[in-house]
């Protein structure tokens, strides 16, 4: 078989929220948009792959559990404690850790849905 892109699809209740999250705080370029009754999301490039944010999911005052979503959104980046940092000026609760094979920050999306941001260096070593 040939793929020609993978994806995922987030599925969210607060969408409106979400899409500037995803858009706005973390910068993610948007592919495209639909907006018509009864169907509603927002594509964003998420390097050879896209995000697609619809309506239709169930949001978390806290950060979901892996009973609630067992899947984490982990972006790589060259410098995790930089892009943190422009995290935290855009309004984002970041907590970094320090692993012996590199660097992640966790955070959550306005449905709770836990996001984590992963150093380059090391990937898959």
């Amino acid at each position: 078989m040939k793929y020609t892109m993978a994806g995922i699809i987030l599925f969210t209740e607060n969408y409106e929220e979400c899409v500037e999250f995803y858009g706005s705080a973390l910068g993610l370029e948007t592919l495209h948009k639909i907006d018509r009754p009864g169907e509603r999301l927002t594509t964003f490039l998420l390097g050879d792959t896209y995000l697609m944010v619809e309506s239709g999911g169930v949001s978390s005052a806290s950060s979901k559990t892996i009973e609630q979503n067992p899947t984490k959104l982990r972006f790589n980046v060259s410098d995790v404690l930089e892009t943190s940092s422009v995290l935290r000026g855009n309004g984002i609760d970041v907590h970094i850790f320090e692993h012996t094979w590199g660097v992640t920050a966790e955070f959550t999306d306005p449905d709770g849905n836990l996001c984590a941001l992963r150093s380059d260096e090391g990937f898959g070593e």
